[in-house]
């Protein structure tokens, strides 16, 4: 779902370990994740979650902060994804890239991503260790104070040519979502506009780590072998005198009704065509959420899906397409369906074909056999995810920020519990052409050797 953390992301999925899914689905009393989760509020404001998971000697400590690009404005784009990177340049303790040095001493790994809607901080350690990422993360929450400001900014402004100007399928993606998106702040990408974050200062960013890097603003989520008693008392000592700067101001900006087809096209060296369509989309909060991540799974998730054995194996016309969905954005998101087409195929050609199988959708429920497929799929990647404590520390968190982690816990209901008269009229909703900003890319050479960029989420 998000770099993401339930929707479709594709993967292998163990198909021999269905039974034991299914057999876990179906019992009413099935325990949840959250039923073990030690949950405290600081006096400061501050969310603390923890969670015993004695799988393996490991832990991992994330802090989640509530400052992803949605919080920017016009003319500080990127100031998220940029502050992201000053919190491993030094603080009045620390000098710069000595947190990640401090941690790897200690047997662990750091890394953090920047998200629309939230940043997230993360050690994994030896669960013995535990204690080490505690200090330095209340550390760099309290005494900010980066240097490099100027080299470290250029390092961003790098990683956007790289990853959008040098990358045509980013850079189609980033323009469609601009063109979705006319009042909501998700119409920026995450890293920002390359002009705005040119122009960031040192004194933006303190002024902005000042009122989104507080106790008031933060979530800490720790998942691992070790006593949840004795590290909630490290999290309490560490960071419960760690004072709030001012209240964040609330995100007031609403995304009007689309009422056509939007459309745009972007001219760029690029080895092969491609396009992509978006759909504008509710989040968690309605219920047709659950029935939206099925139609992606049924659409595009494996060699049998209904997009991928129409256009990669009986048409041939294209090397790769996909539809995903993050039920687990702040406000409401996008369906995206984008597709990359084979030499000689033309966008518009494939667009056809995608619209016919939409149109299939629409028309009619889909079967029982193929609805429980991707009902499998779904829980399937749900539970097994759950192996990873990493993965268990980012699901509690996502819910938590959404209103509450306990909500972690609706998810294989939630996807049981679709039927497909939900599948259809969910397509027939939001699946159409009014409702949609489609784009497509030119090529207009190929694509340098080399280019391309980077793929994936805003990590570091």
């Amino acid at each position: 779902m998000r770099i993401t953390i339930f929707g479709n992301h594709r993967r292998l999925v163990l198909l021999a370990a269905l039974g034991t899914l299914l057999s876990l689905t179906a019992s009413p009393a099935r325990a949840g994740i959250s039923d073990a989760v030690k949950a405290q509020t600081l006096p400061n404001g501050l969310r603390v979650l923890v969670l015993e998971n004695h799988k393996a000697p490991l832990a991992t400590f994330n802090v989640f902060y509530r400052v992803g690009s949605r919080n920017e404005q016009f003319g500080k784009t990127g100031i998220s994804h940029l502050c992201e990177h000053l919190m491993f340049k030094g603080t009045k303790k620390v000098g710069p890239e000595e947190f990640s040095q401090i941690i790897q001493q200690n047997g662990g790994e750091d890394n953090a991503f920047t998200e629309s809607d939230f940043t997230d901080y993360f050690e994994t350690m030896n669960k013995d260790h535990i204690d080490v990422p505690i200090t330095l993360e209340a550390d760099r929450m309290a005494n900010f104070e980066p240097k490099d400001f100027d080299k470290e900014k250029h390092v961003v402004l790098e990683e956007r040519r790289m990853r959008t100007e040098d990358n045509p399928e980013d850079a189609l993606d980033e323009m469609v979502r601009a063109a979705a998106y006319v009042a909501h702040p998700y119409h920026w990408p995450v890293i920002g506009w390359f002009h705005d974050v040119d122009g960031l200062t040192l004194d933006d960013a303190m002024a902005y780590h000042k009122i989104y890097y507080s106790p008031q603003n933060a979530l800490i989520v720790a998942v691992g072998d070790f006593d949840g008693d004795q590290v909630l008392k490290l999290i309490s000592e560490a960071f419960a005198g760690i004072k709030n700067g001012p209240k964040p101001p609330p995100l007031t900006d609403l995304e009007p009704p689309q009422d056509g087809t939007r459309r745009v096209e972007l001219k760029h060296a690029a080895n092969l065509p491609a396009f992509e369509e978006a759909y504008h989309v509710p989040n968690i909060v309605s219920p047709d959420a659950y029935a939206l991540e099925i139609a992606s799974e049924i659409l595009s998730d494996g060699q049998s899906s209904r997009l991928y054995k129409k256009l990669v194996v009986e048409k041939q016309m294209v090397v790769d397409i996909g539809a995903g969905y993050d039920m687990t954005s702040f406000d409401p998101g996008l369906f995206v369906v984008s597709a990359q087409m084979r030499p000689g195929i033309k966008a518009a050609d494939t667009q056809v074909e995608v619209e016919k199988e939409l149109a299939a959708m629409r028309d009619a429920p889909v079967g029982a056999e193929e609805l429980q497929k991707a009902k499998n799929l779904e829980q399937a990647q749900f539970v097994f995810g759950q192996d990873s404590v990493m993965r268990e520390a980012e699901m509690l968190g996502v819910y938590e920020m959404l209103g509450d982690y306990r909500n972690v816990d609706k998810y294989l209901d939630g996807i049981d519990k679709v039927t497909a008269a939900d599948v259809q009229r969910v397509a027939k909703t939001y699946l159409v052409a009014t409702n949609m900003t489609e784009g497509v890319l030119v090529p207009t050479g190929v694509l340098p050797h080399g280019g391309g960029g980077l793929s994936g989420g805003e990590l570091r």
